[in-house]
């Protein structure tokens, strides 16, 4: 598994690379073909994980509930976060993926709900929601590299 966590490291590292430069602005610009943006993508990808990983888990997600409402699947980018607050979204999306090796391999990850995910692949375990989960966020960085053409 610790190719999986190097994985997920290694895709938010390169979003974080796609936000150098950019303003506040331009995080917030829906570009015309686009339901989000980047910034939407990137509280997206730290709520989806905590979700497919914590909550799934029977967990307690560690990032703010309020995140989690606003940022889930099948929502819309109607939160404008201020420098401070995409700051910490920031934050949450780098320091995420330690914690959640450190809690894996202290064993929290008891219980898995099964869960069909919308691309018809069906998490049965914290194993499989950690590889799905990867592939969710390498769909997320194409969108943001995408957005960020148009801005």
């Amino acid at each position: 598994m610790k190719i999986q966590f190097d994985v997920l490291r290694k895709s938010r590292e390169l979003v974080l690379k796609e936000l150098e430069g950019l303003t506040l602005d331009q995080v917030h610009t829906i570009p015309k073909g686009f339901k989000n943006n980047i910034a939407w993508n990137v509280a997206h990808l730290v709520v989806t994980q905590q979700v497919l990983h914590y909550k799934l888990s029977g967990l307690n997600c560690l990032c703010p509930e309020d995140l989690i409402a606003t940022h889930k699947k099948g929502t819309l980018a109607t939160k404008t976060f201020n420098e401070e607050e995409f700051d910490e979204v920031k934050e949450l999306l780098l320091g995420l993926p330690d914690t959640l090796q450190e809690d894996f391999e202290a064993g929290i990850f008891e219980t898995y709900t099964e869960y069909p995910t919308s691309t018809g692949f069906v998490l049965s375990s914290i194993e499989t929601a950690i590889e799905f989960n990867n592939l969710h966020e390498g769909i997320h960085y194409g969108i943001i590299r995408s957005i960020k053409k148009f801005l």
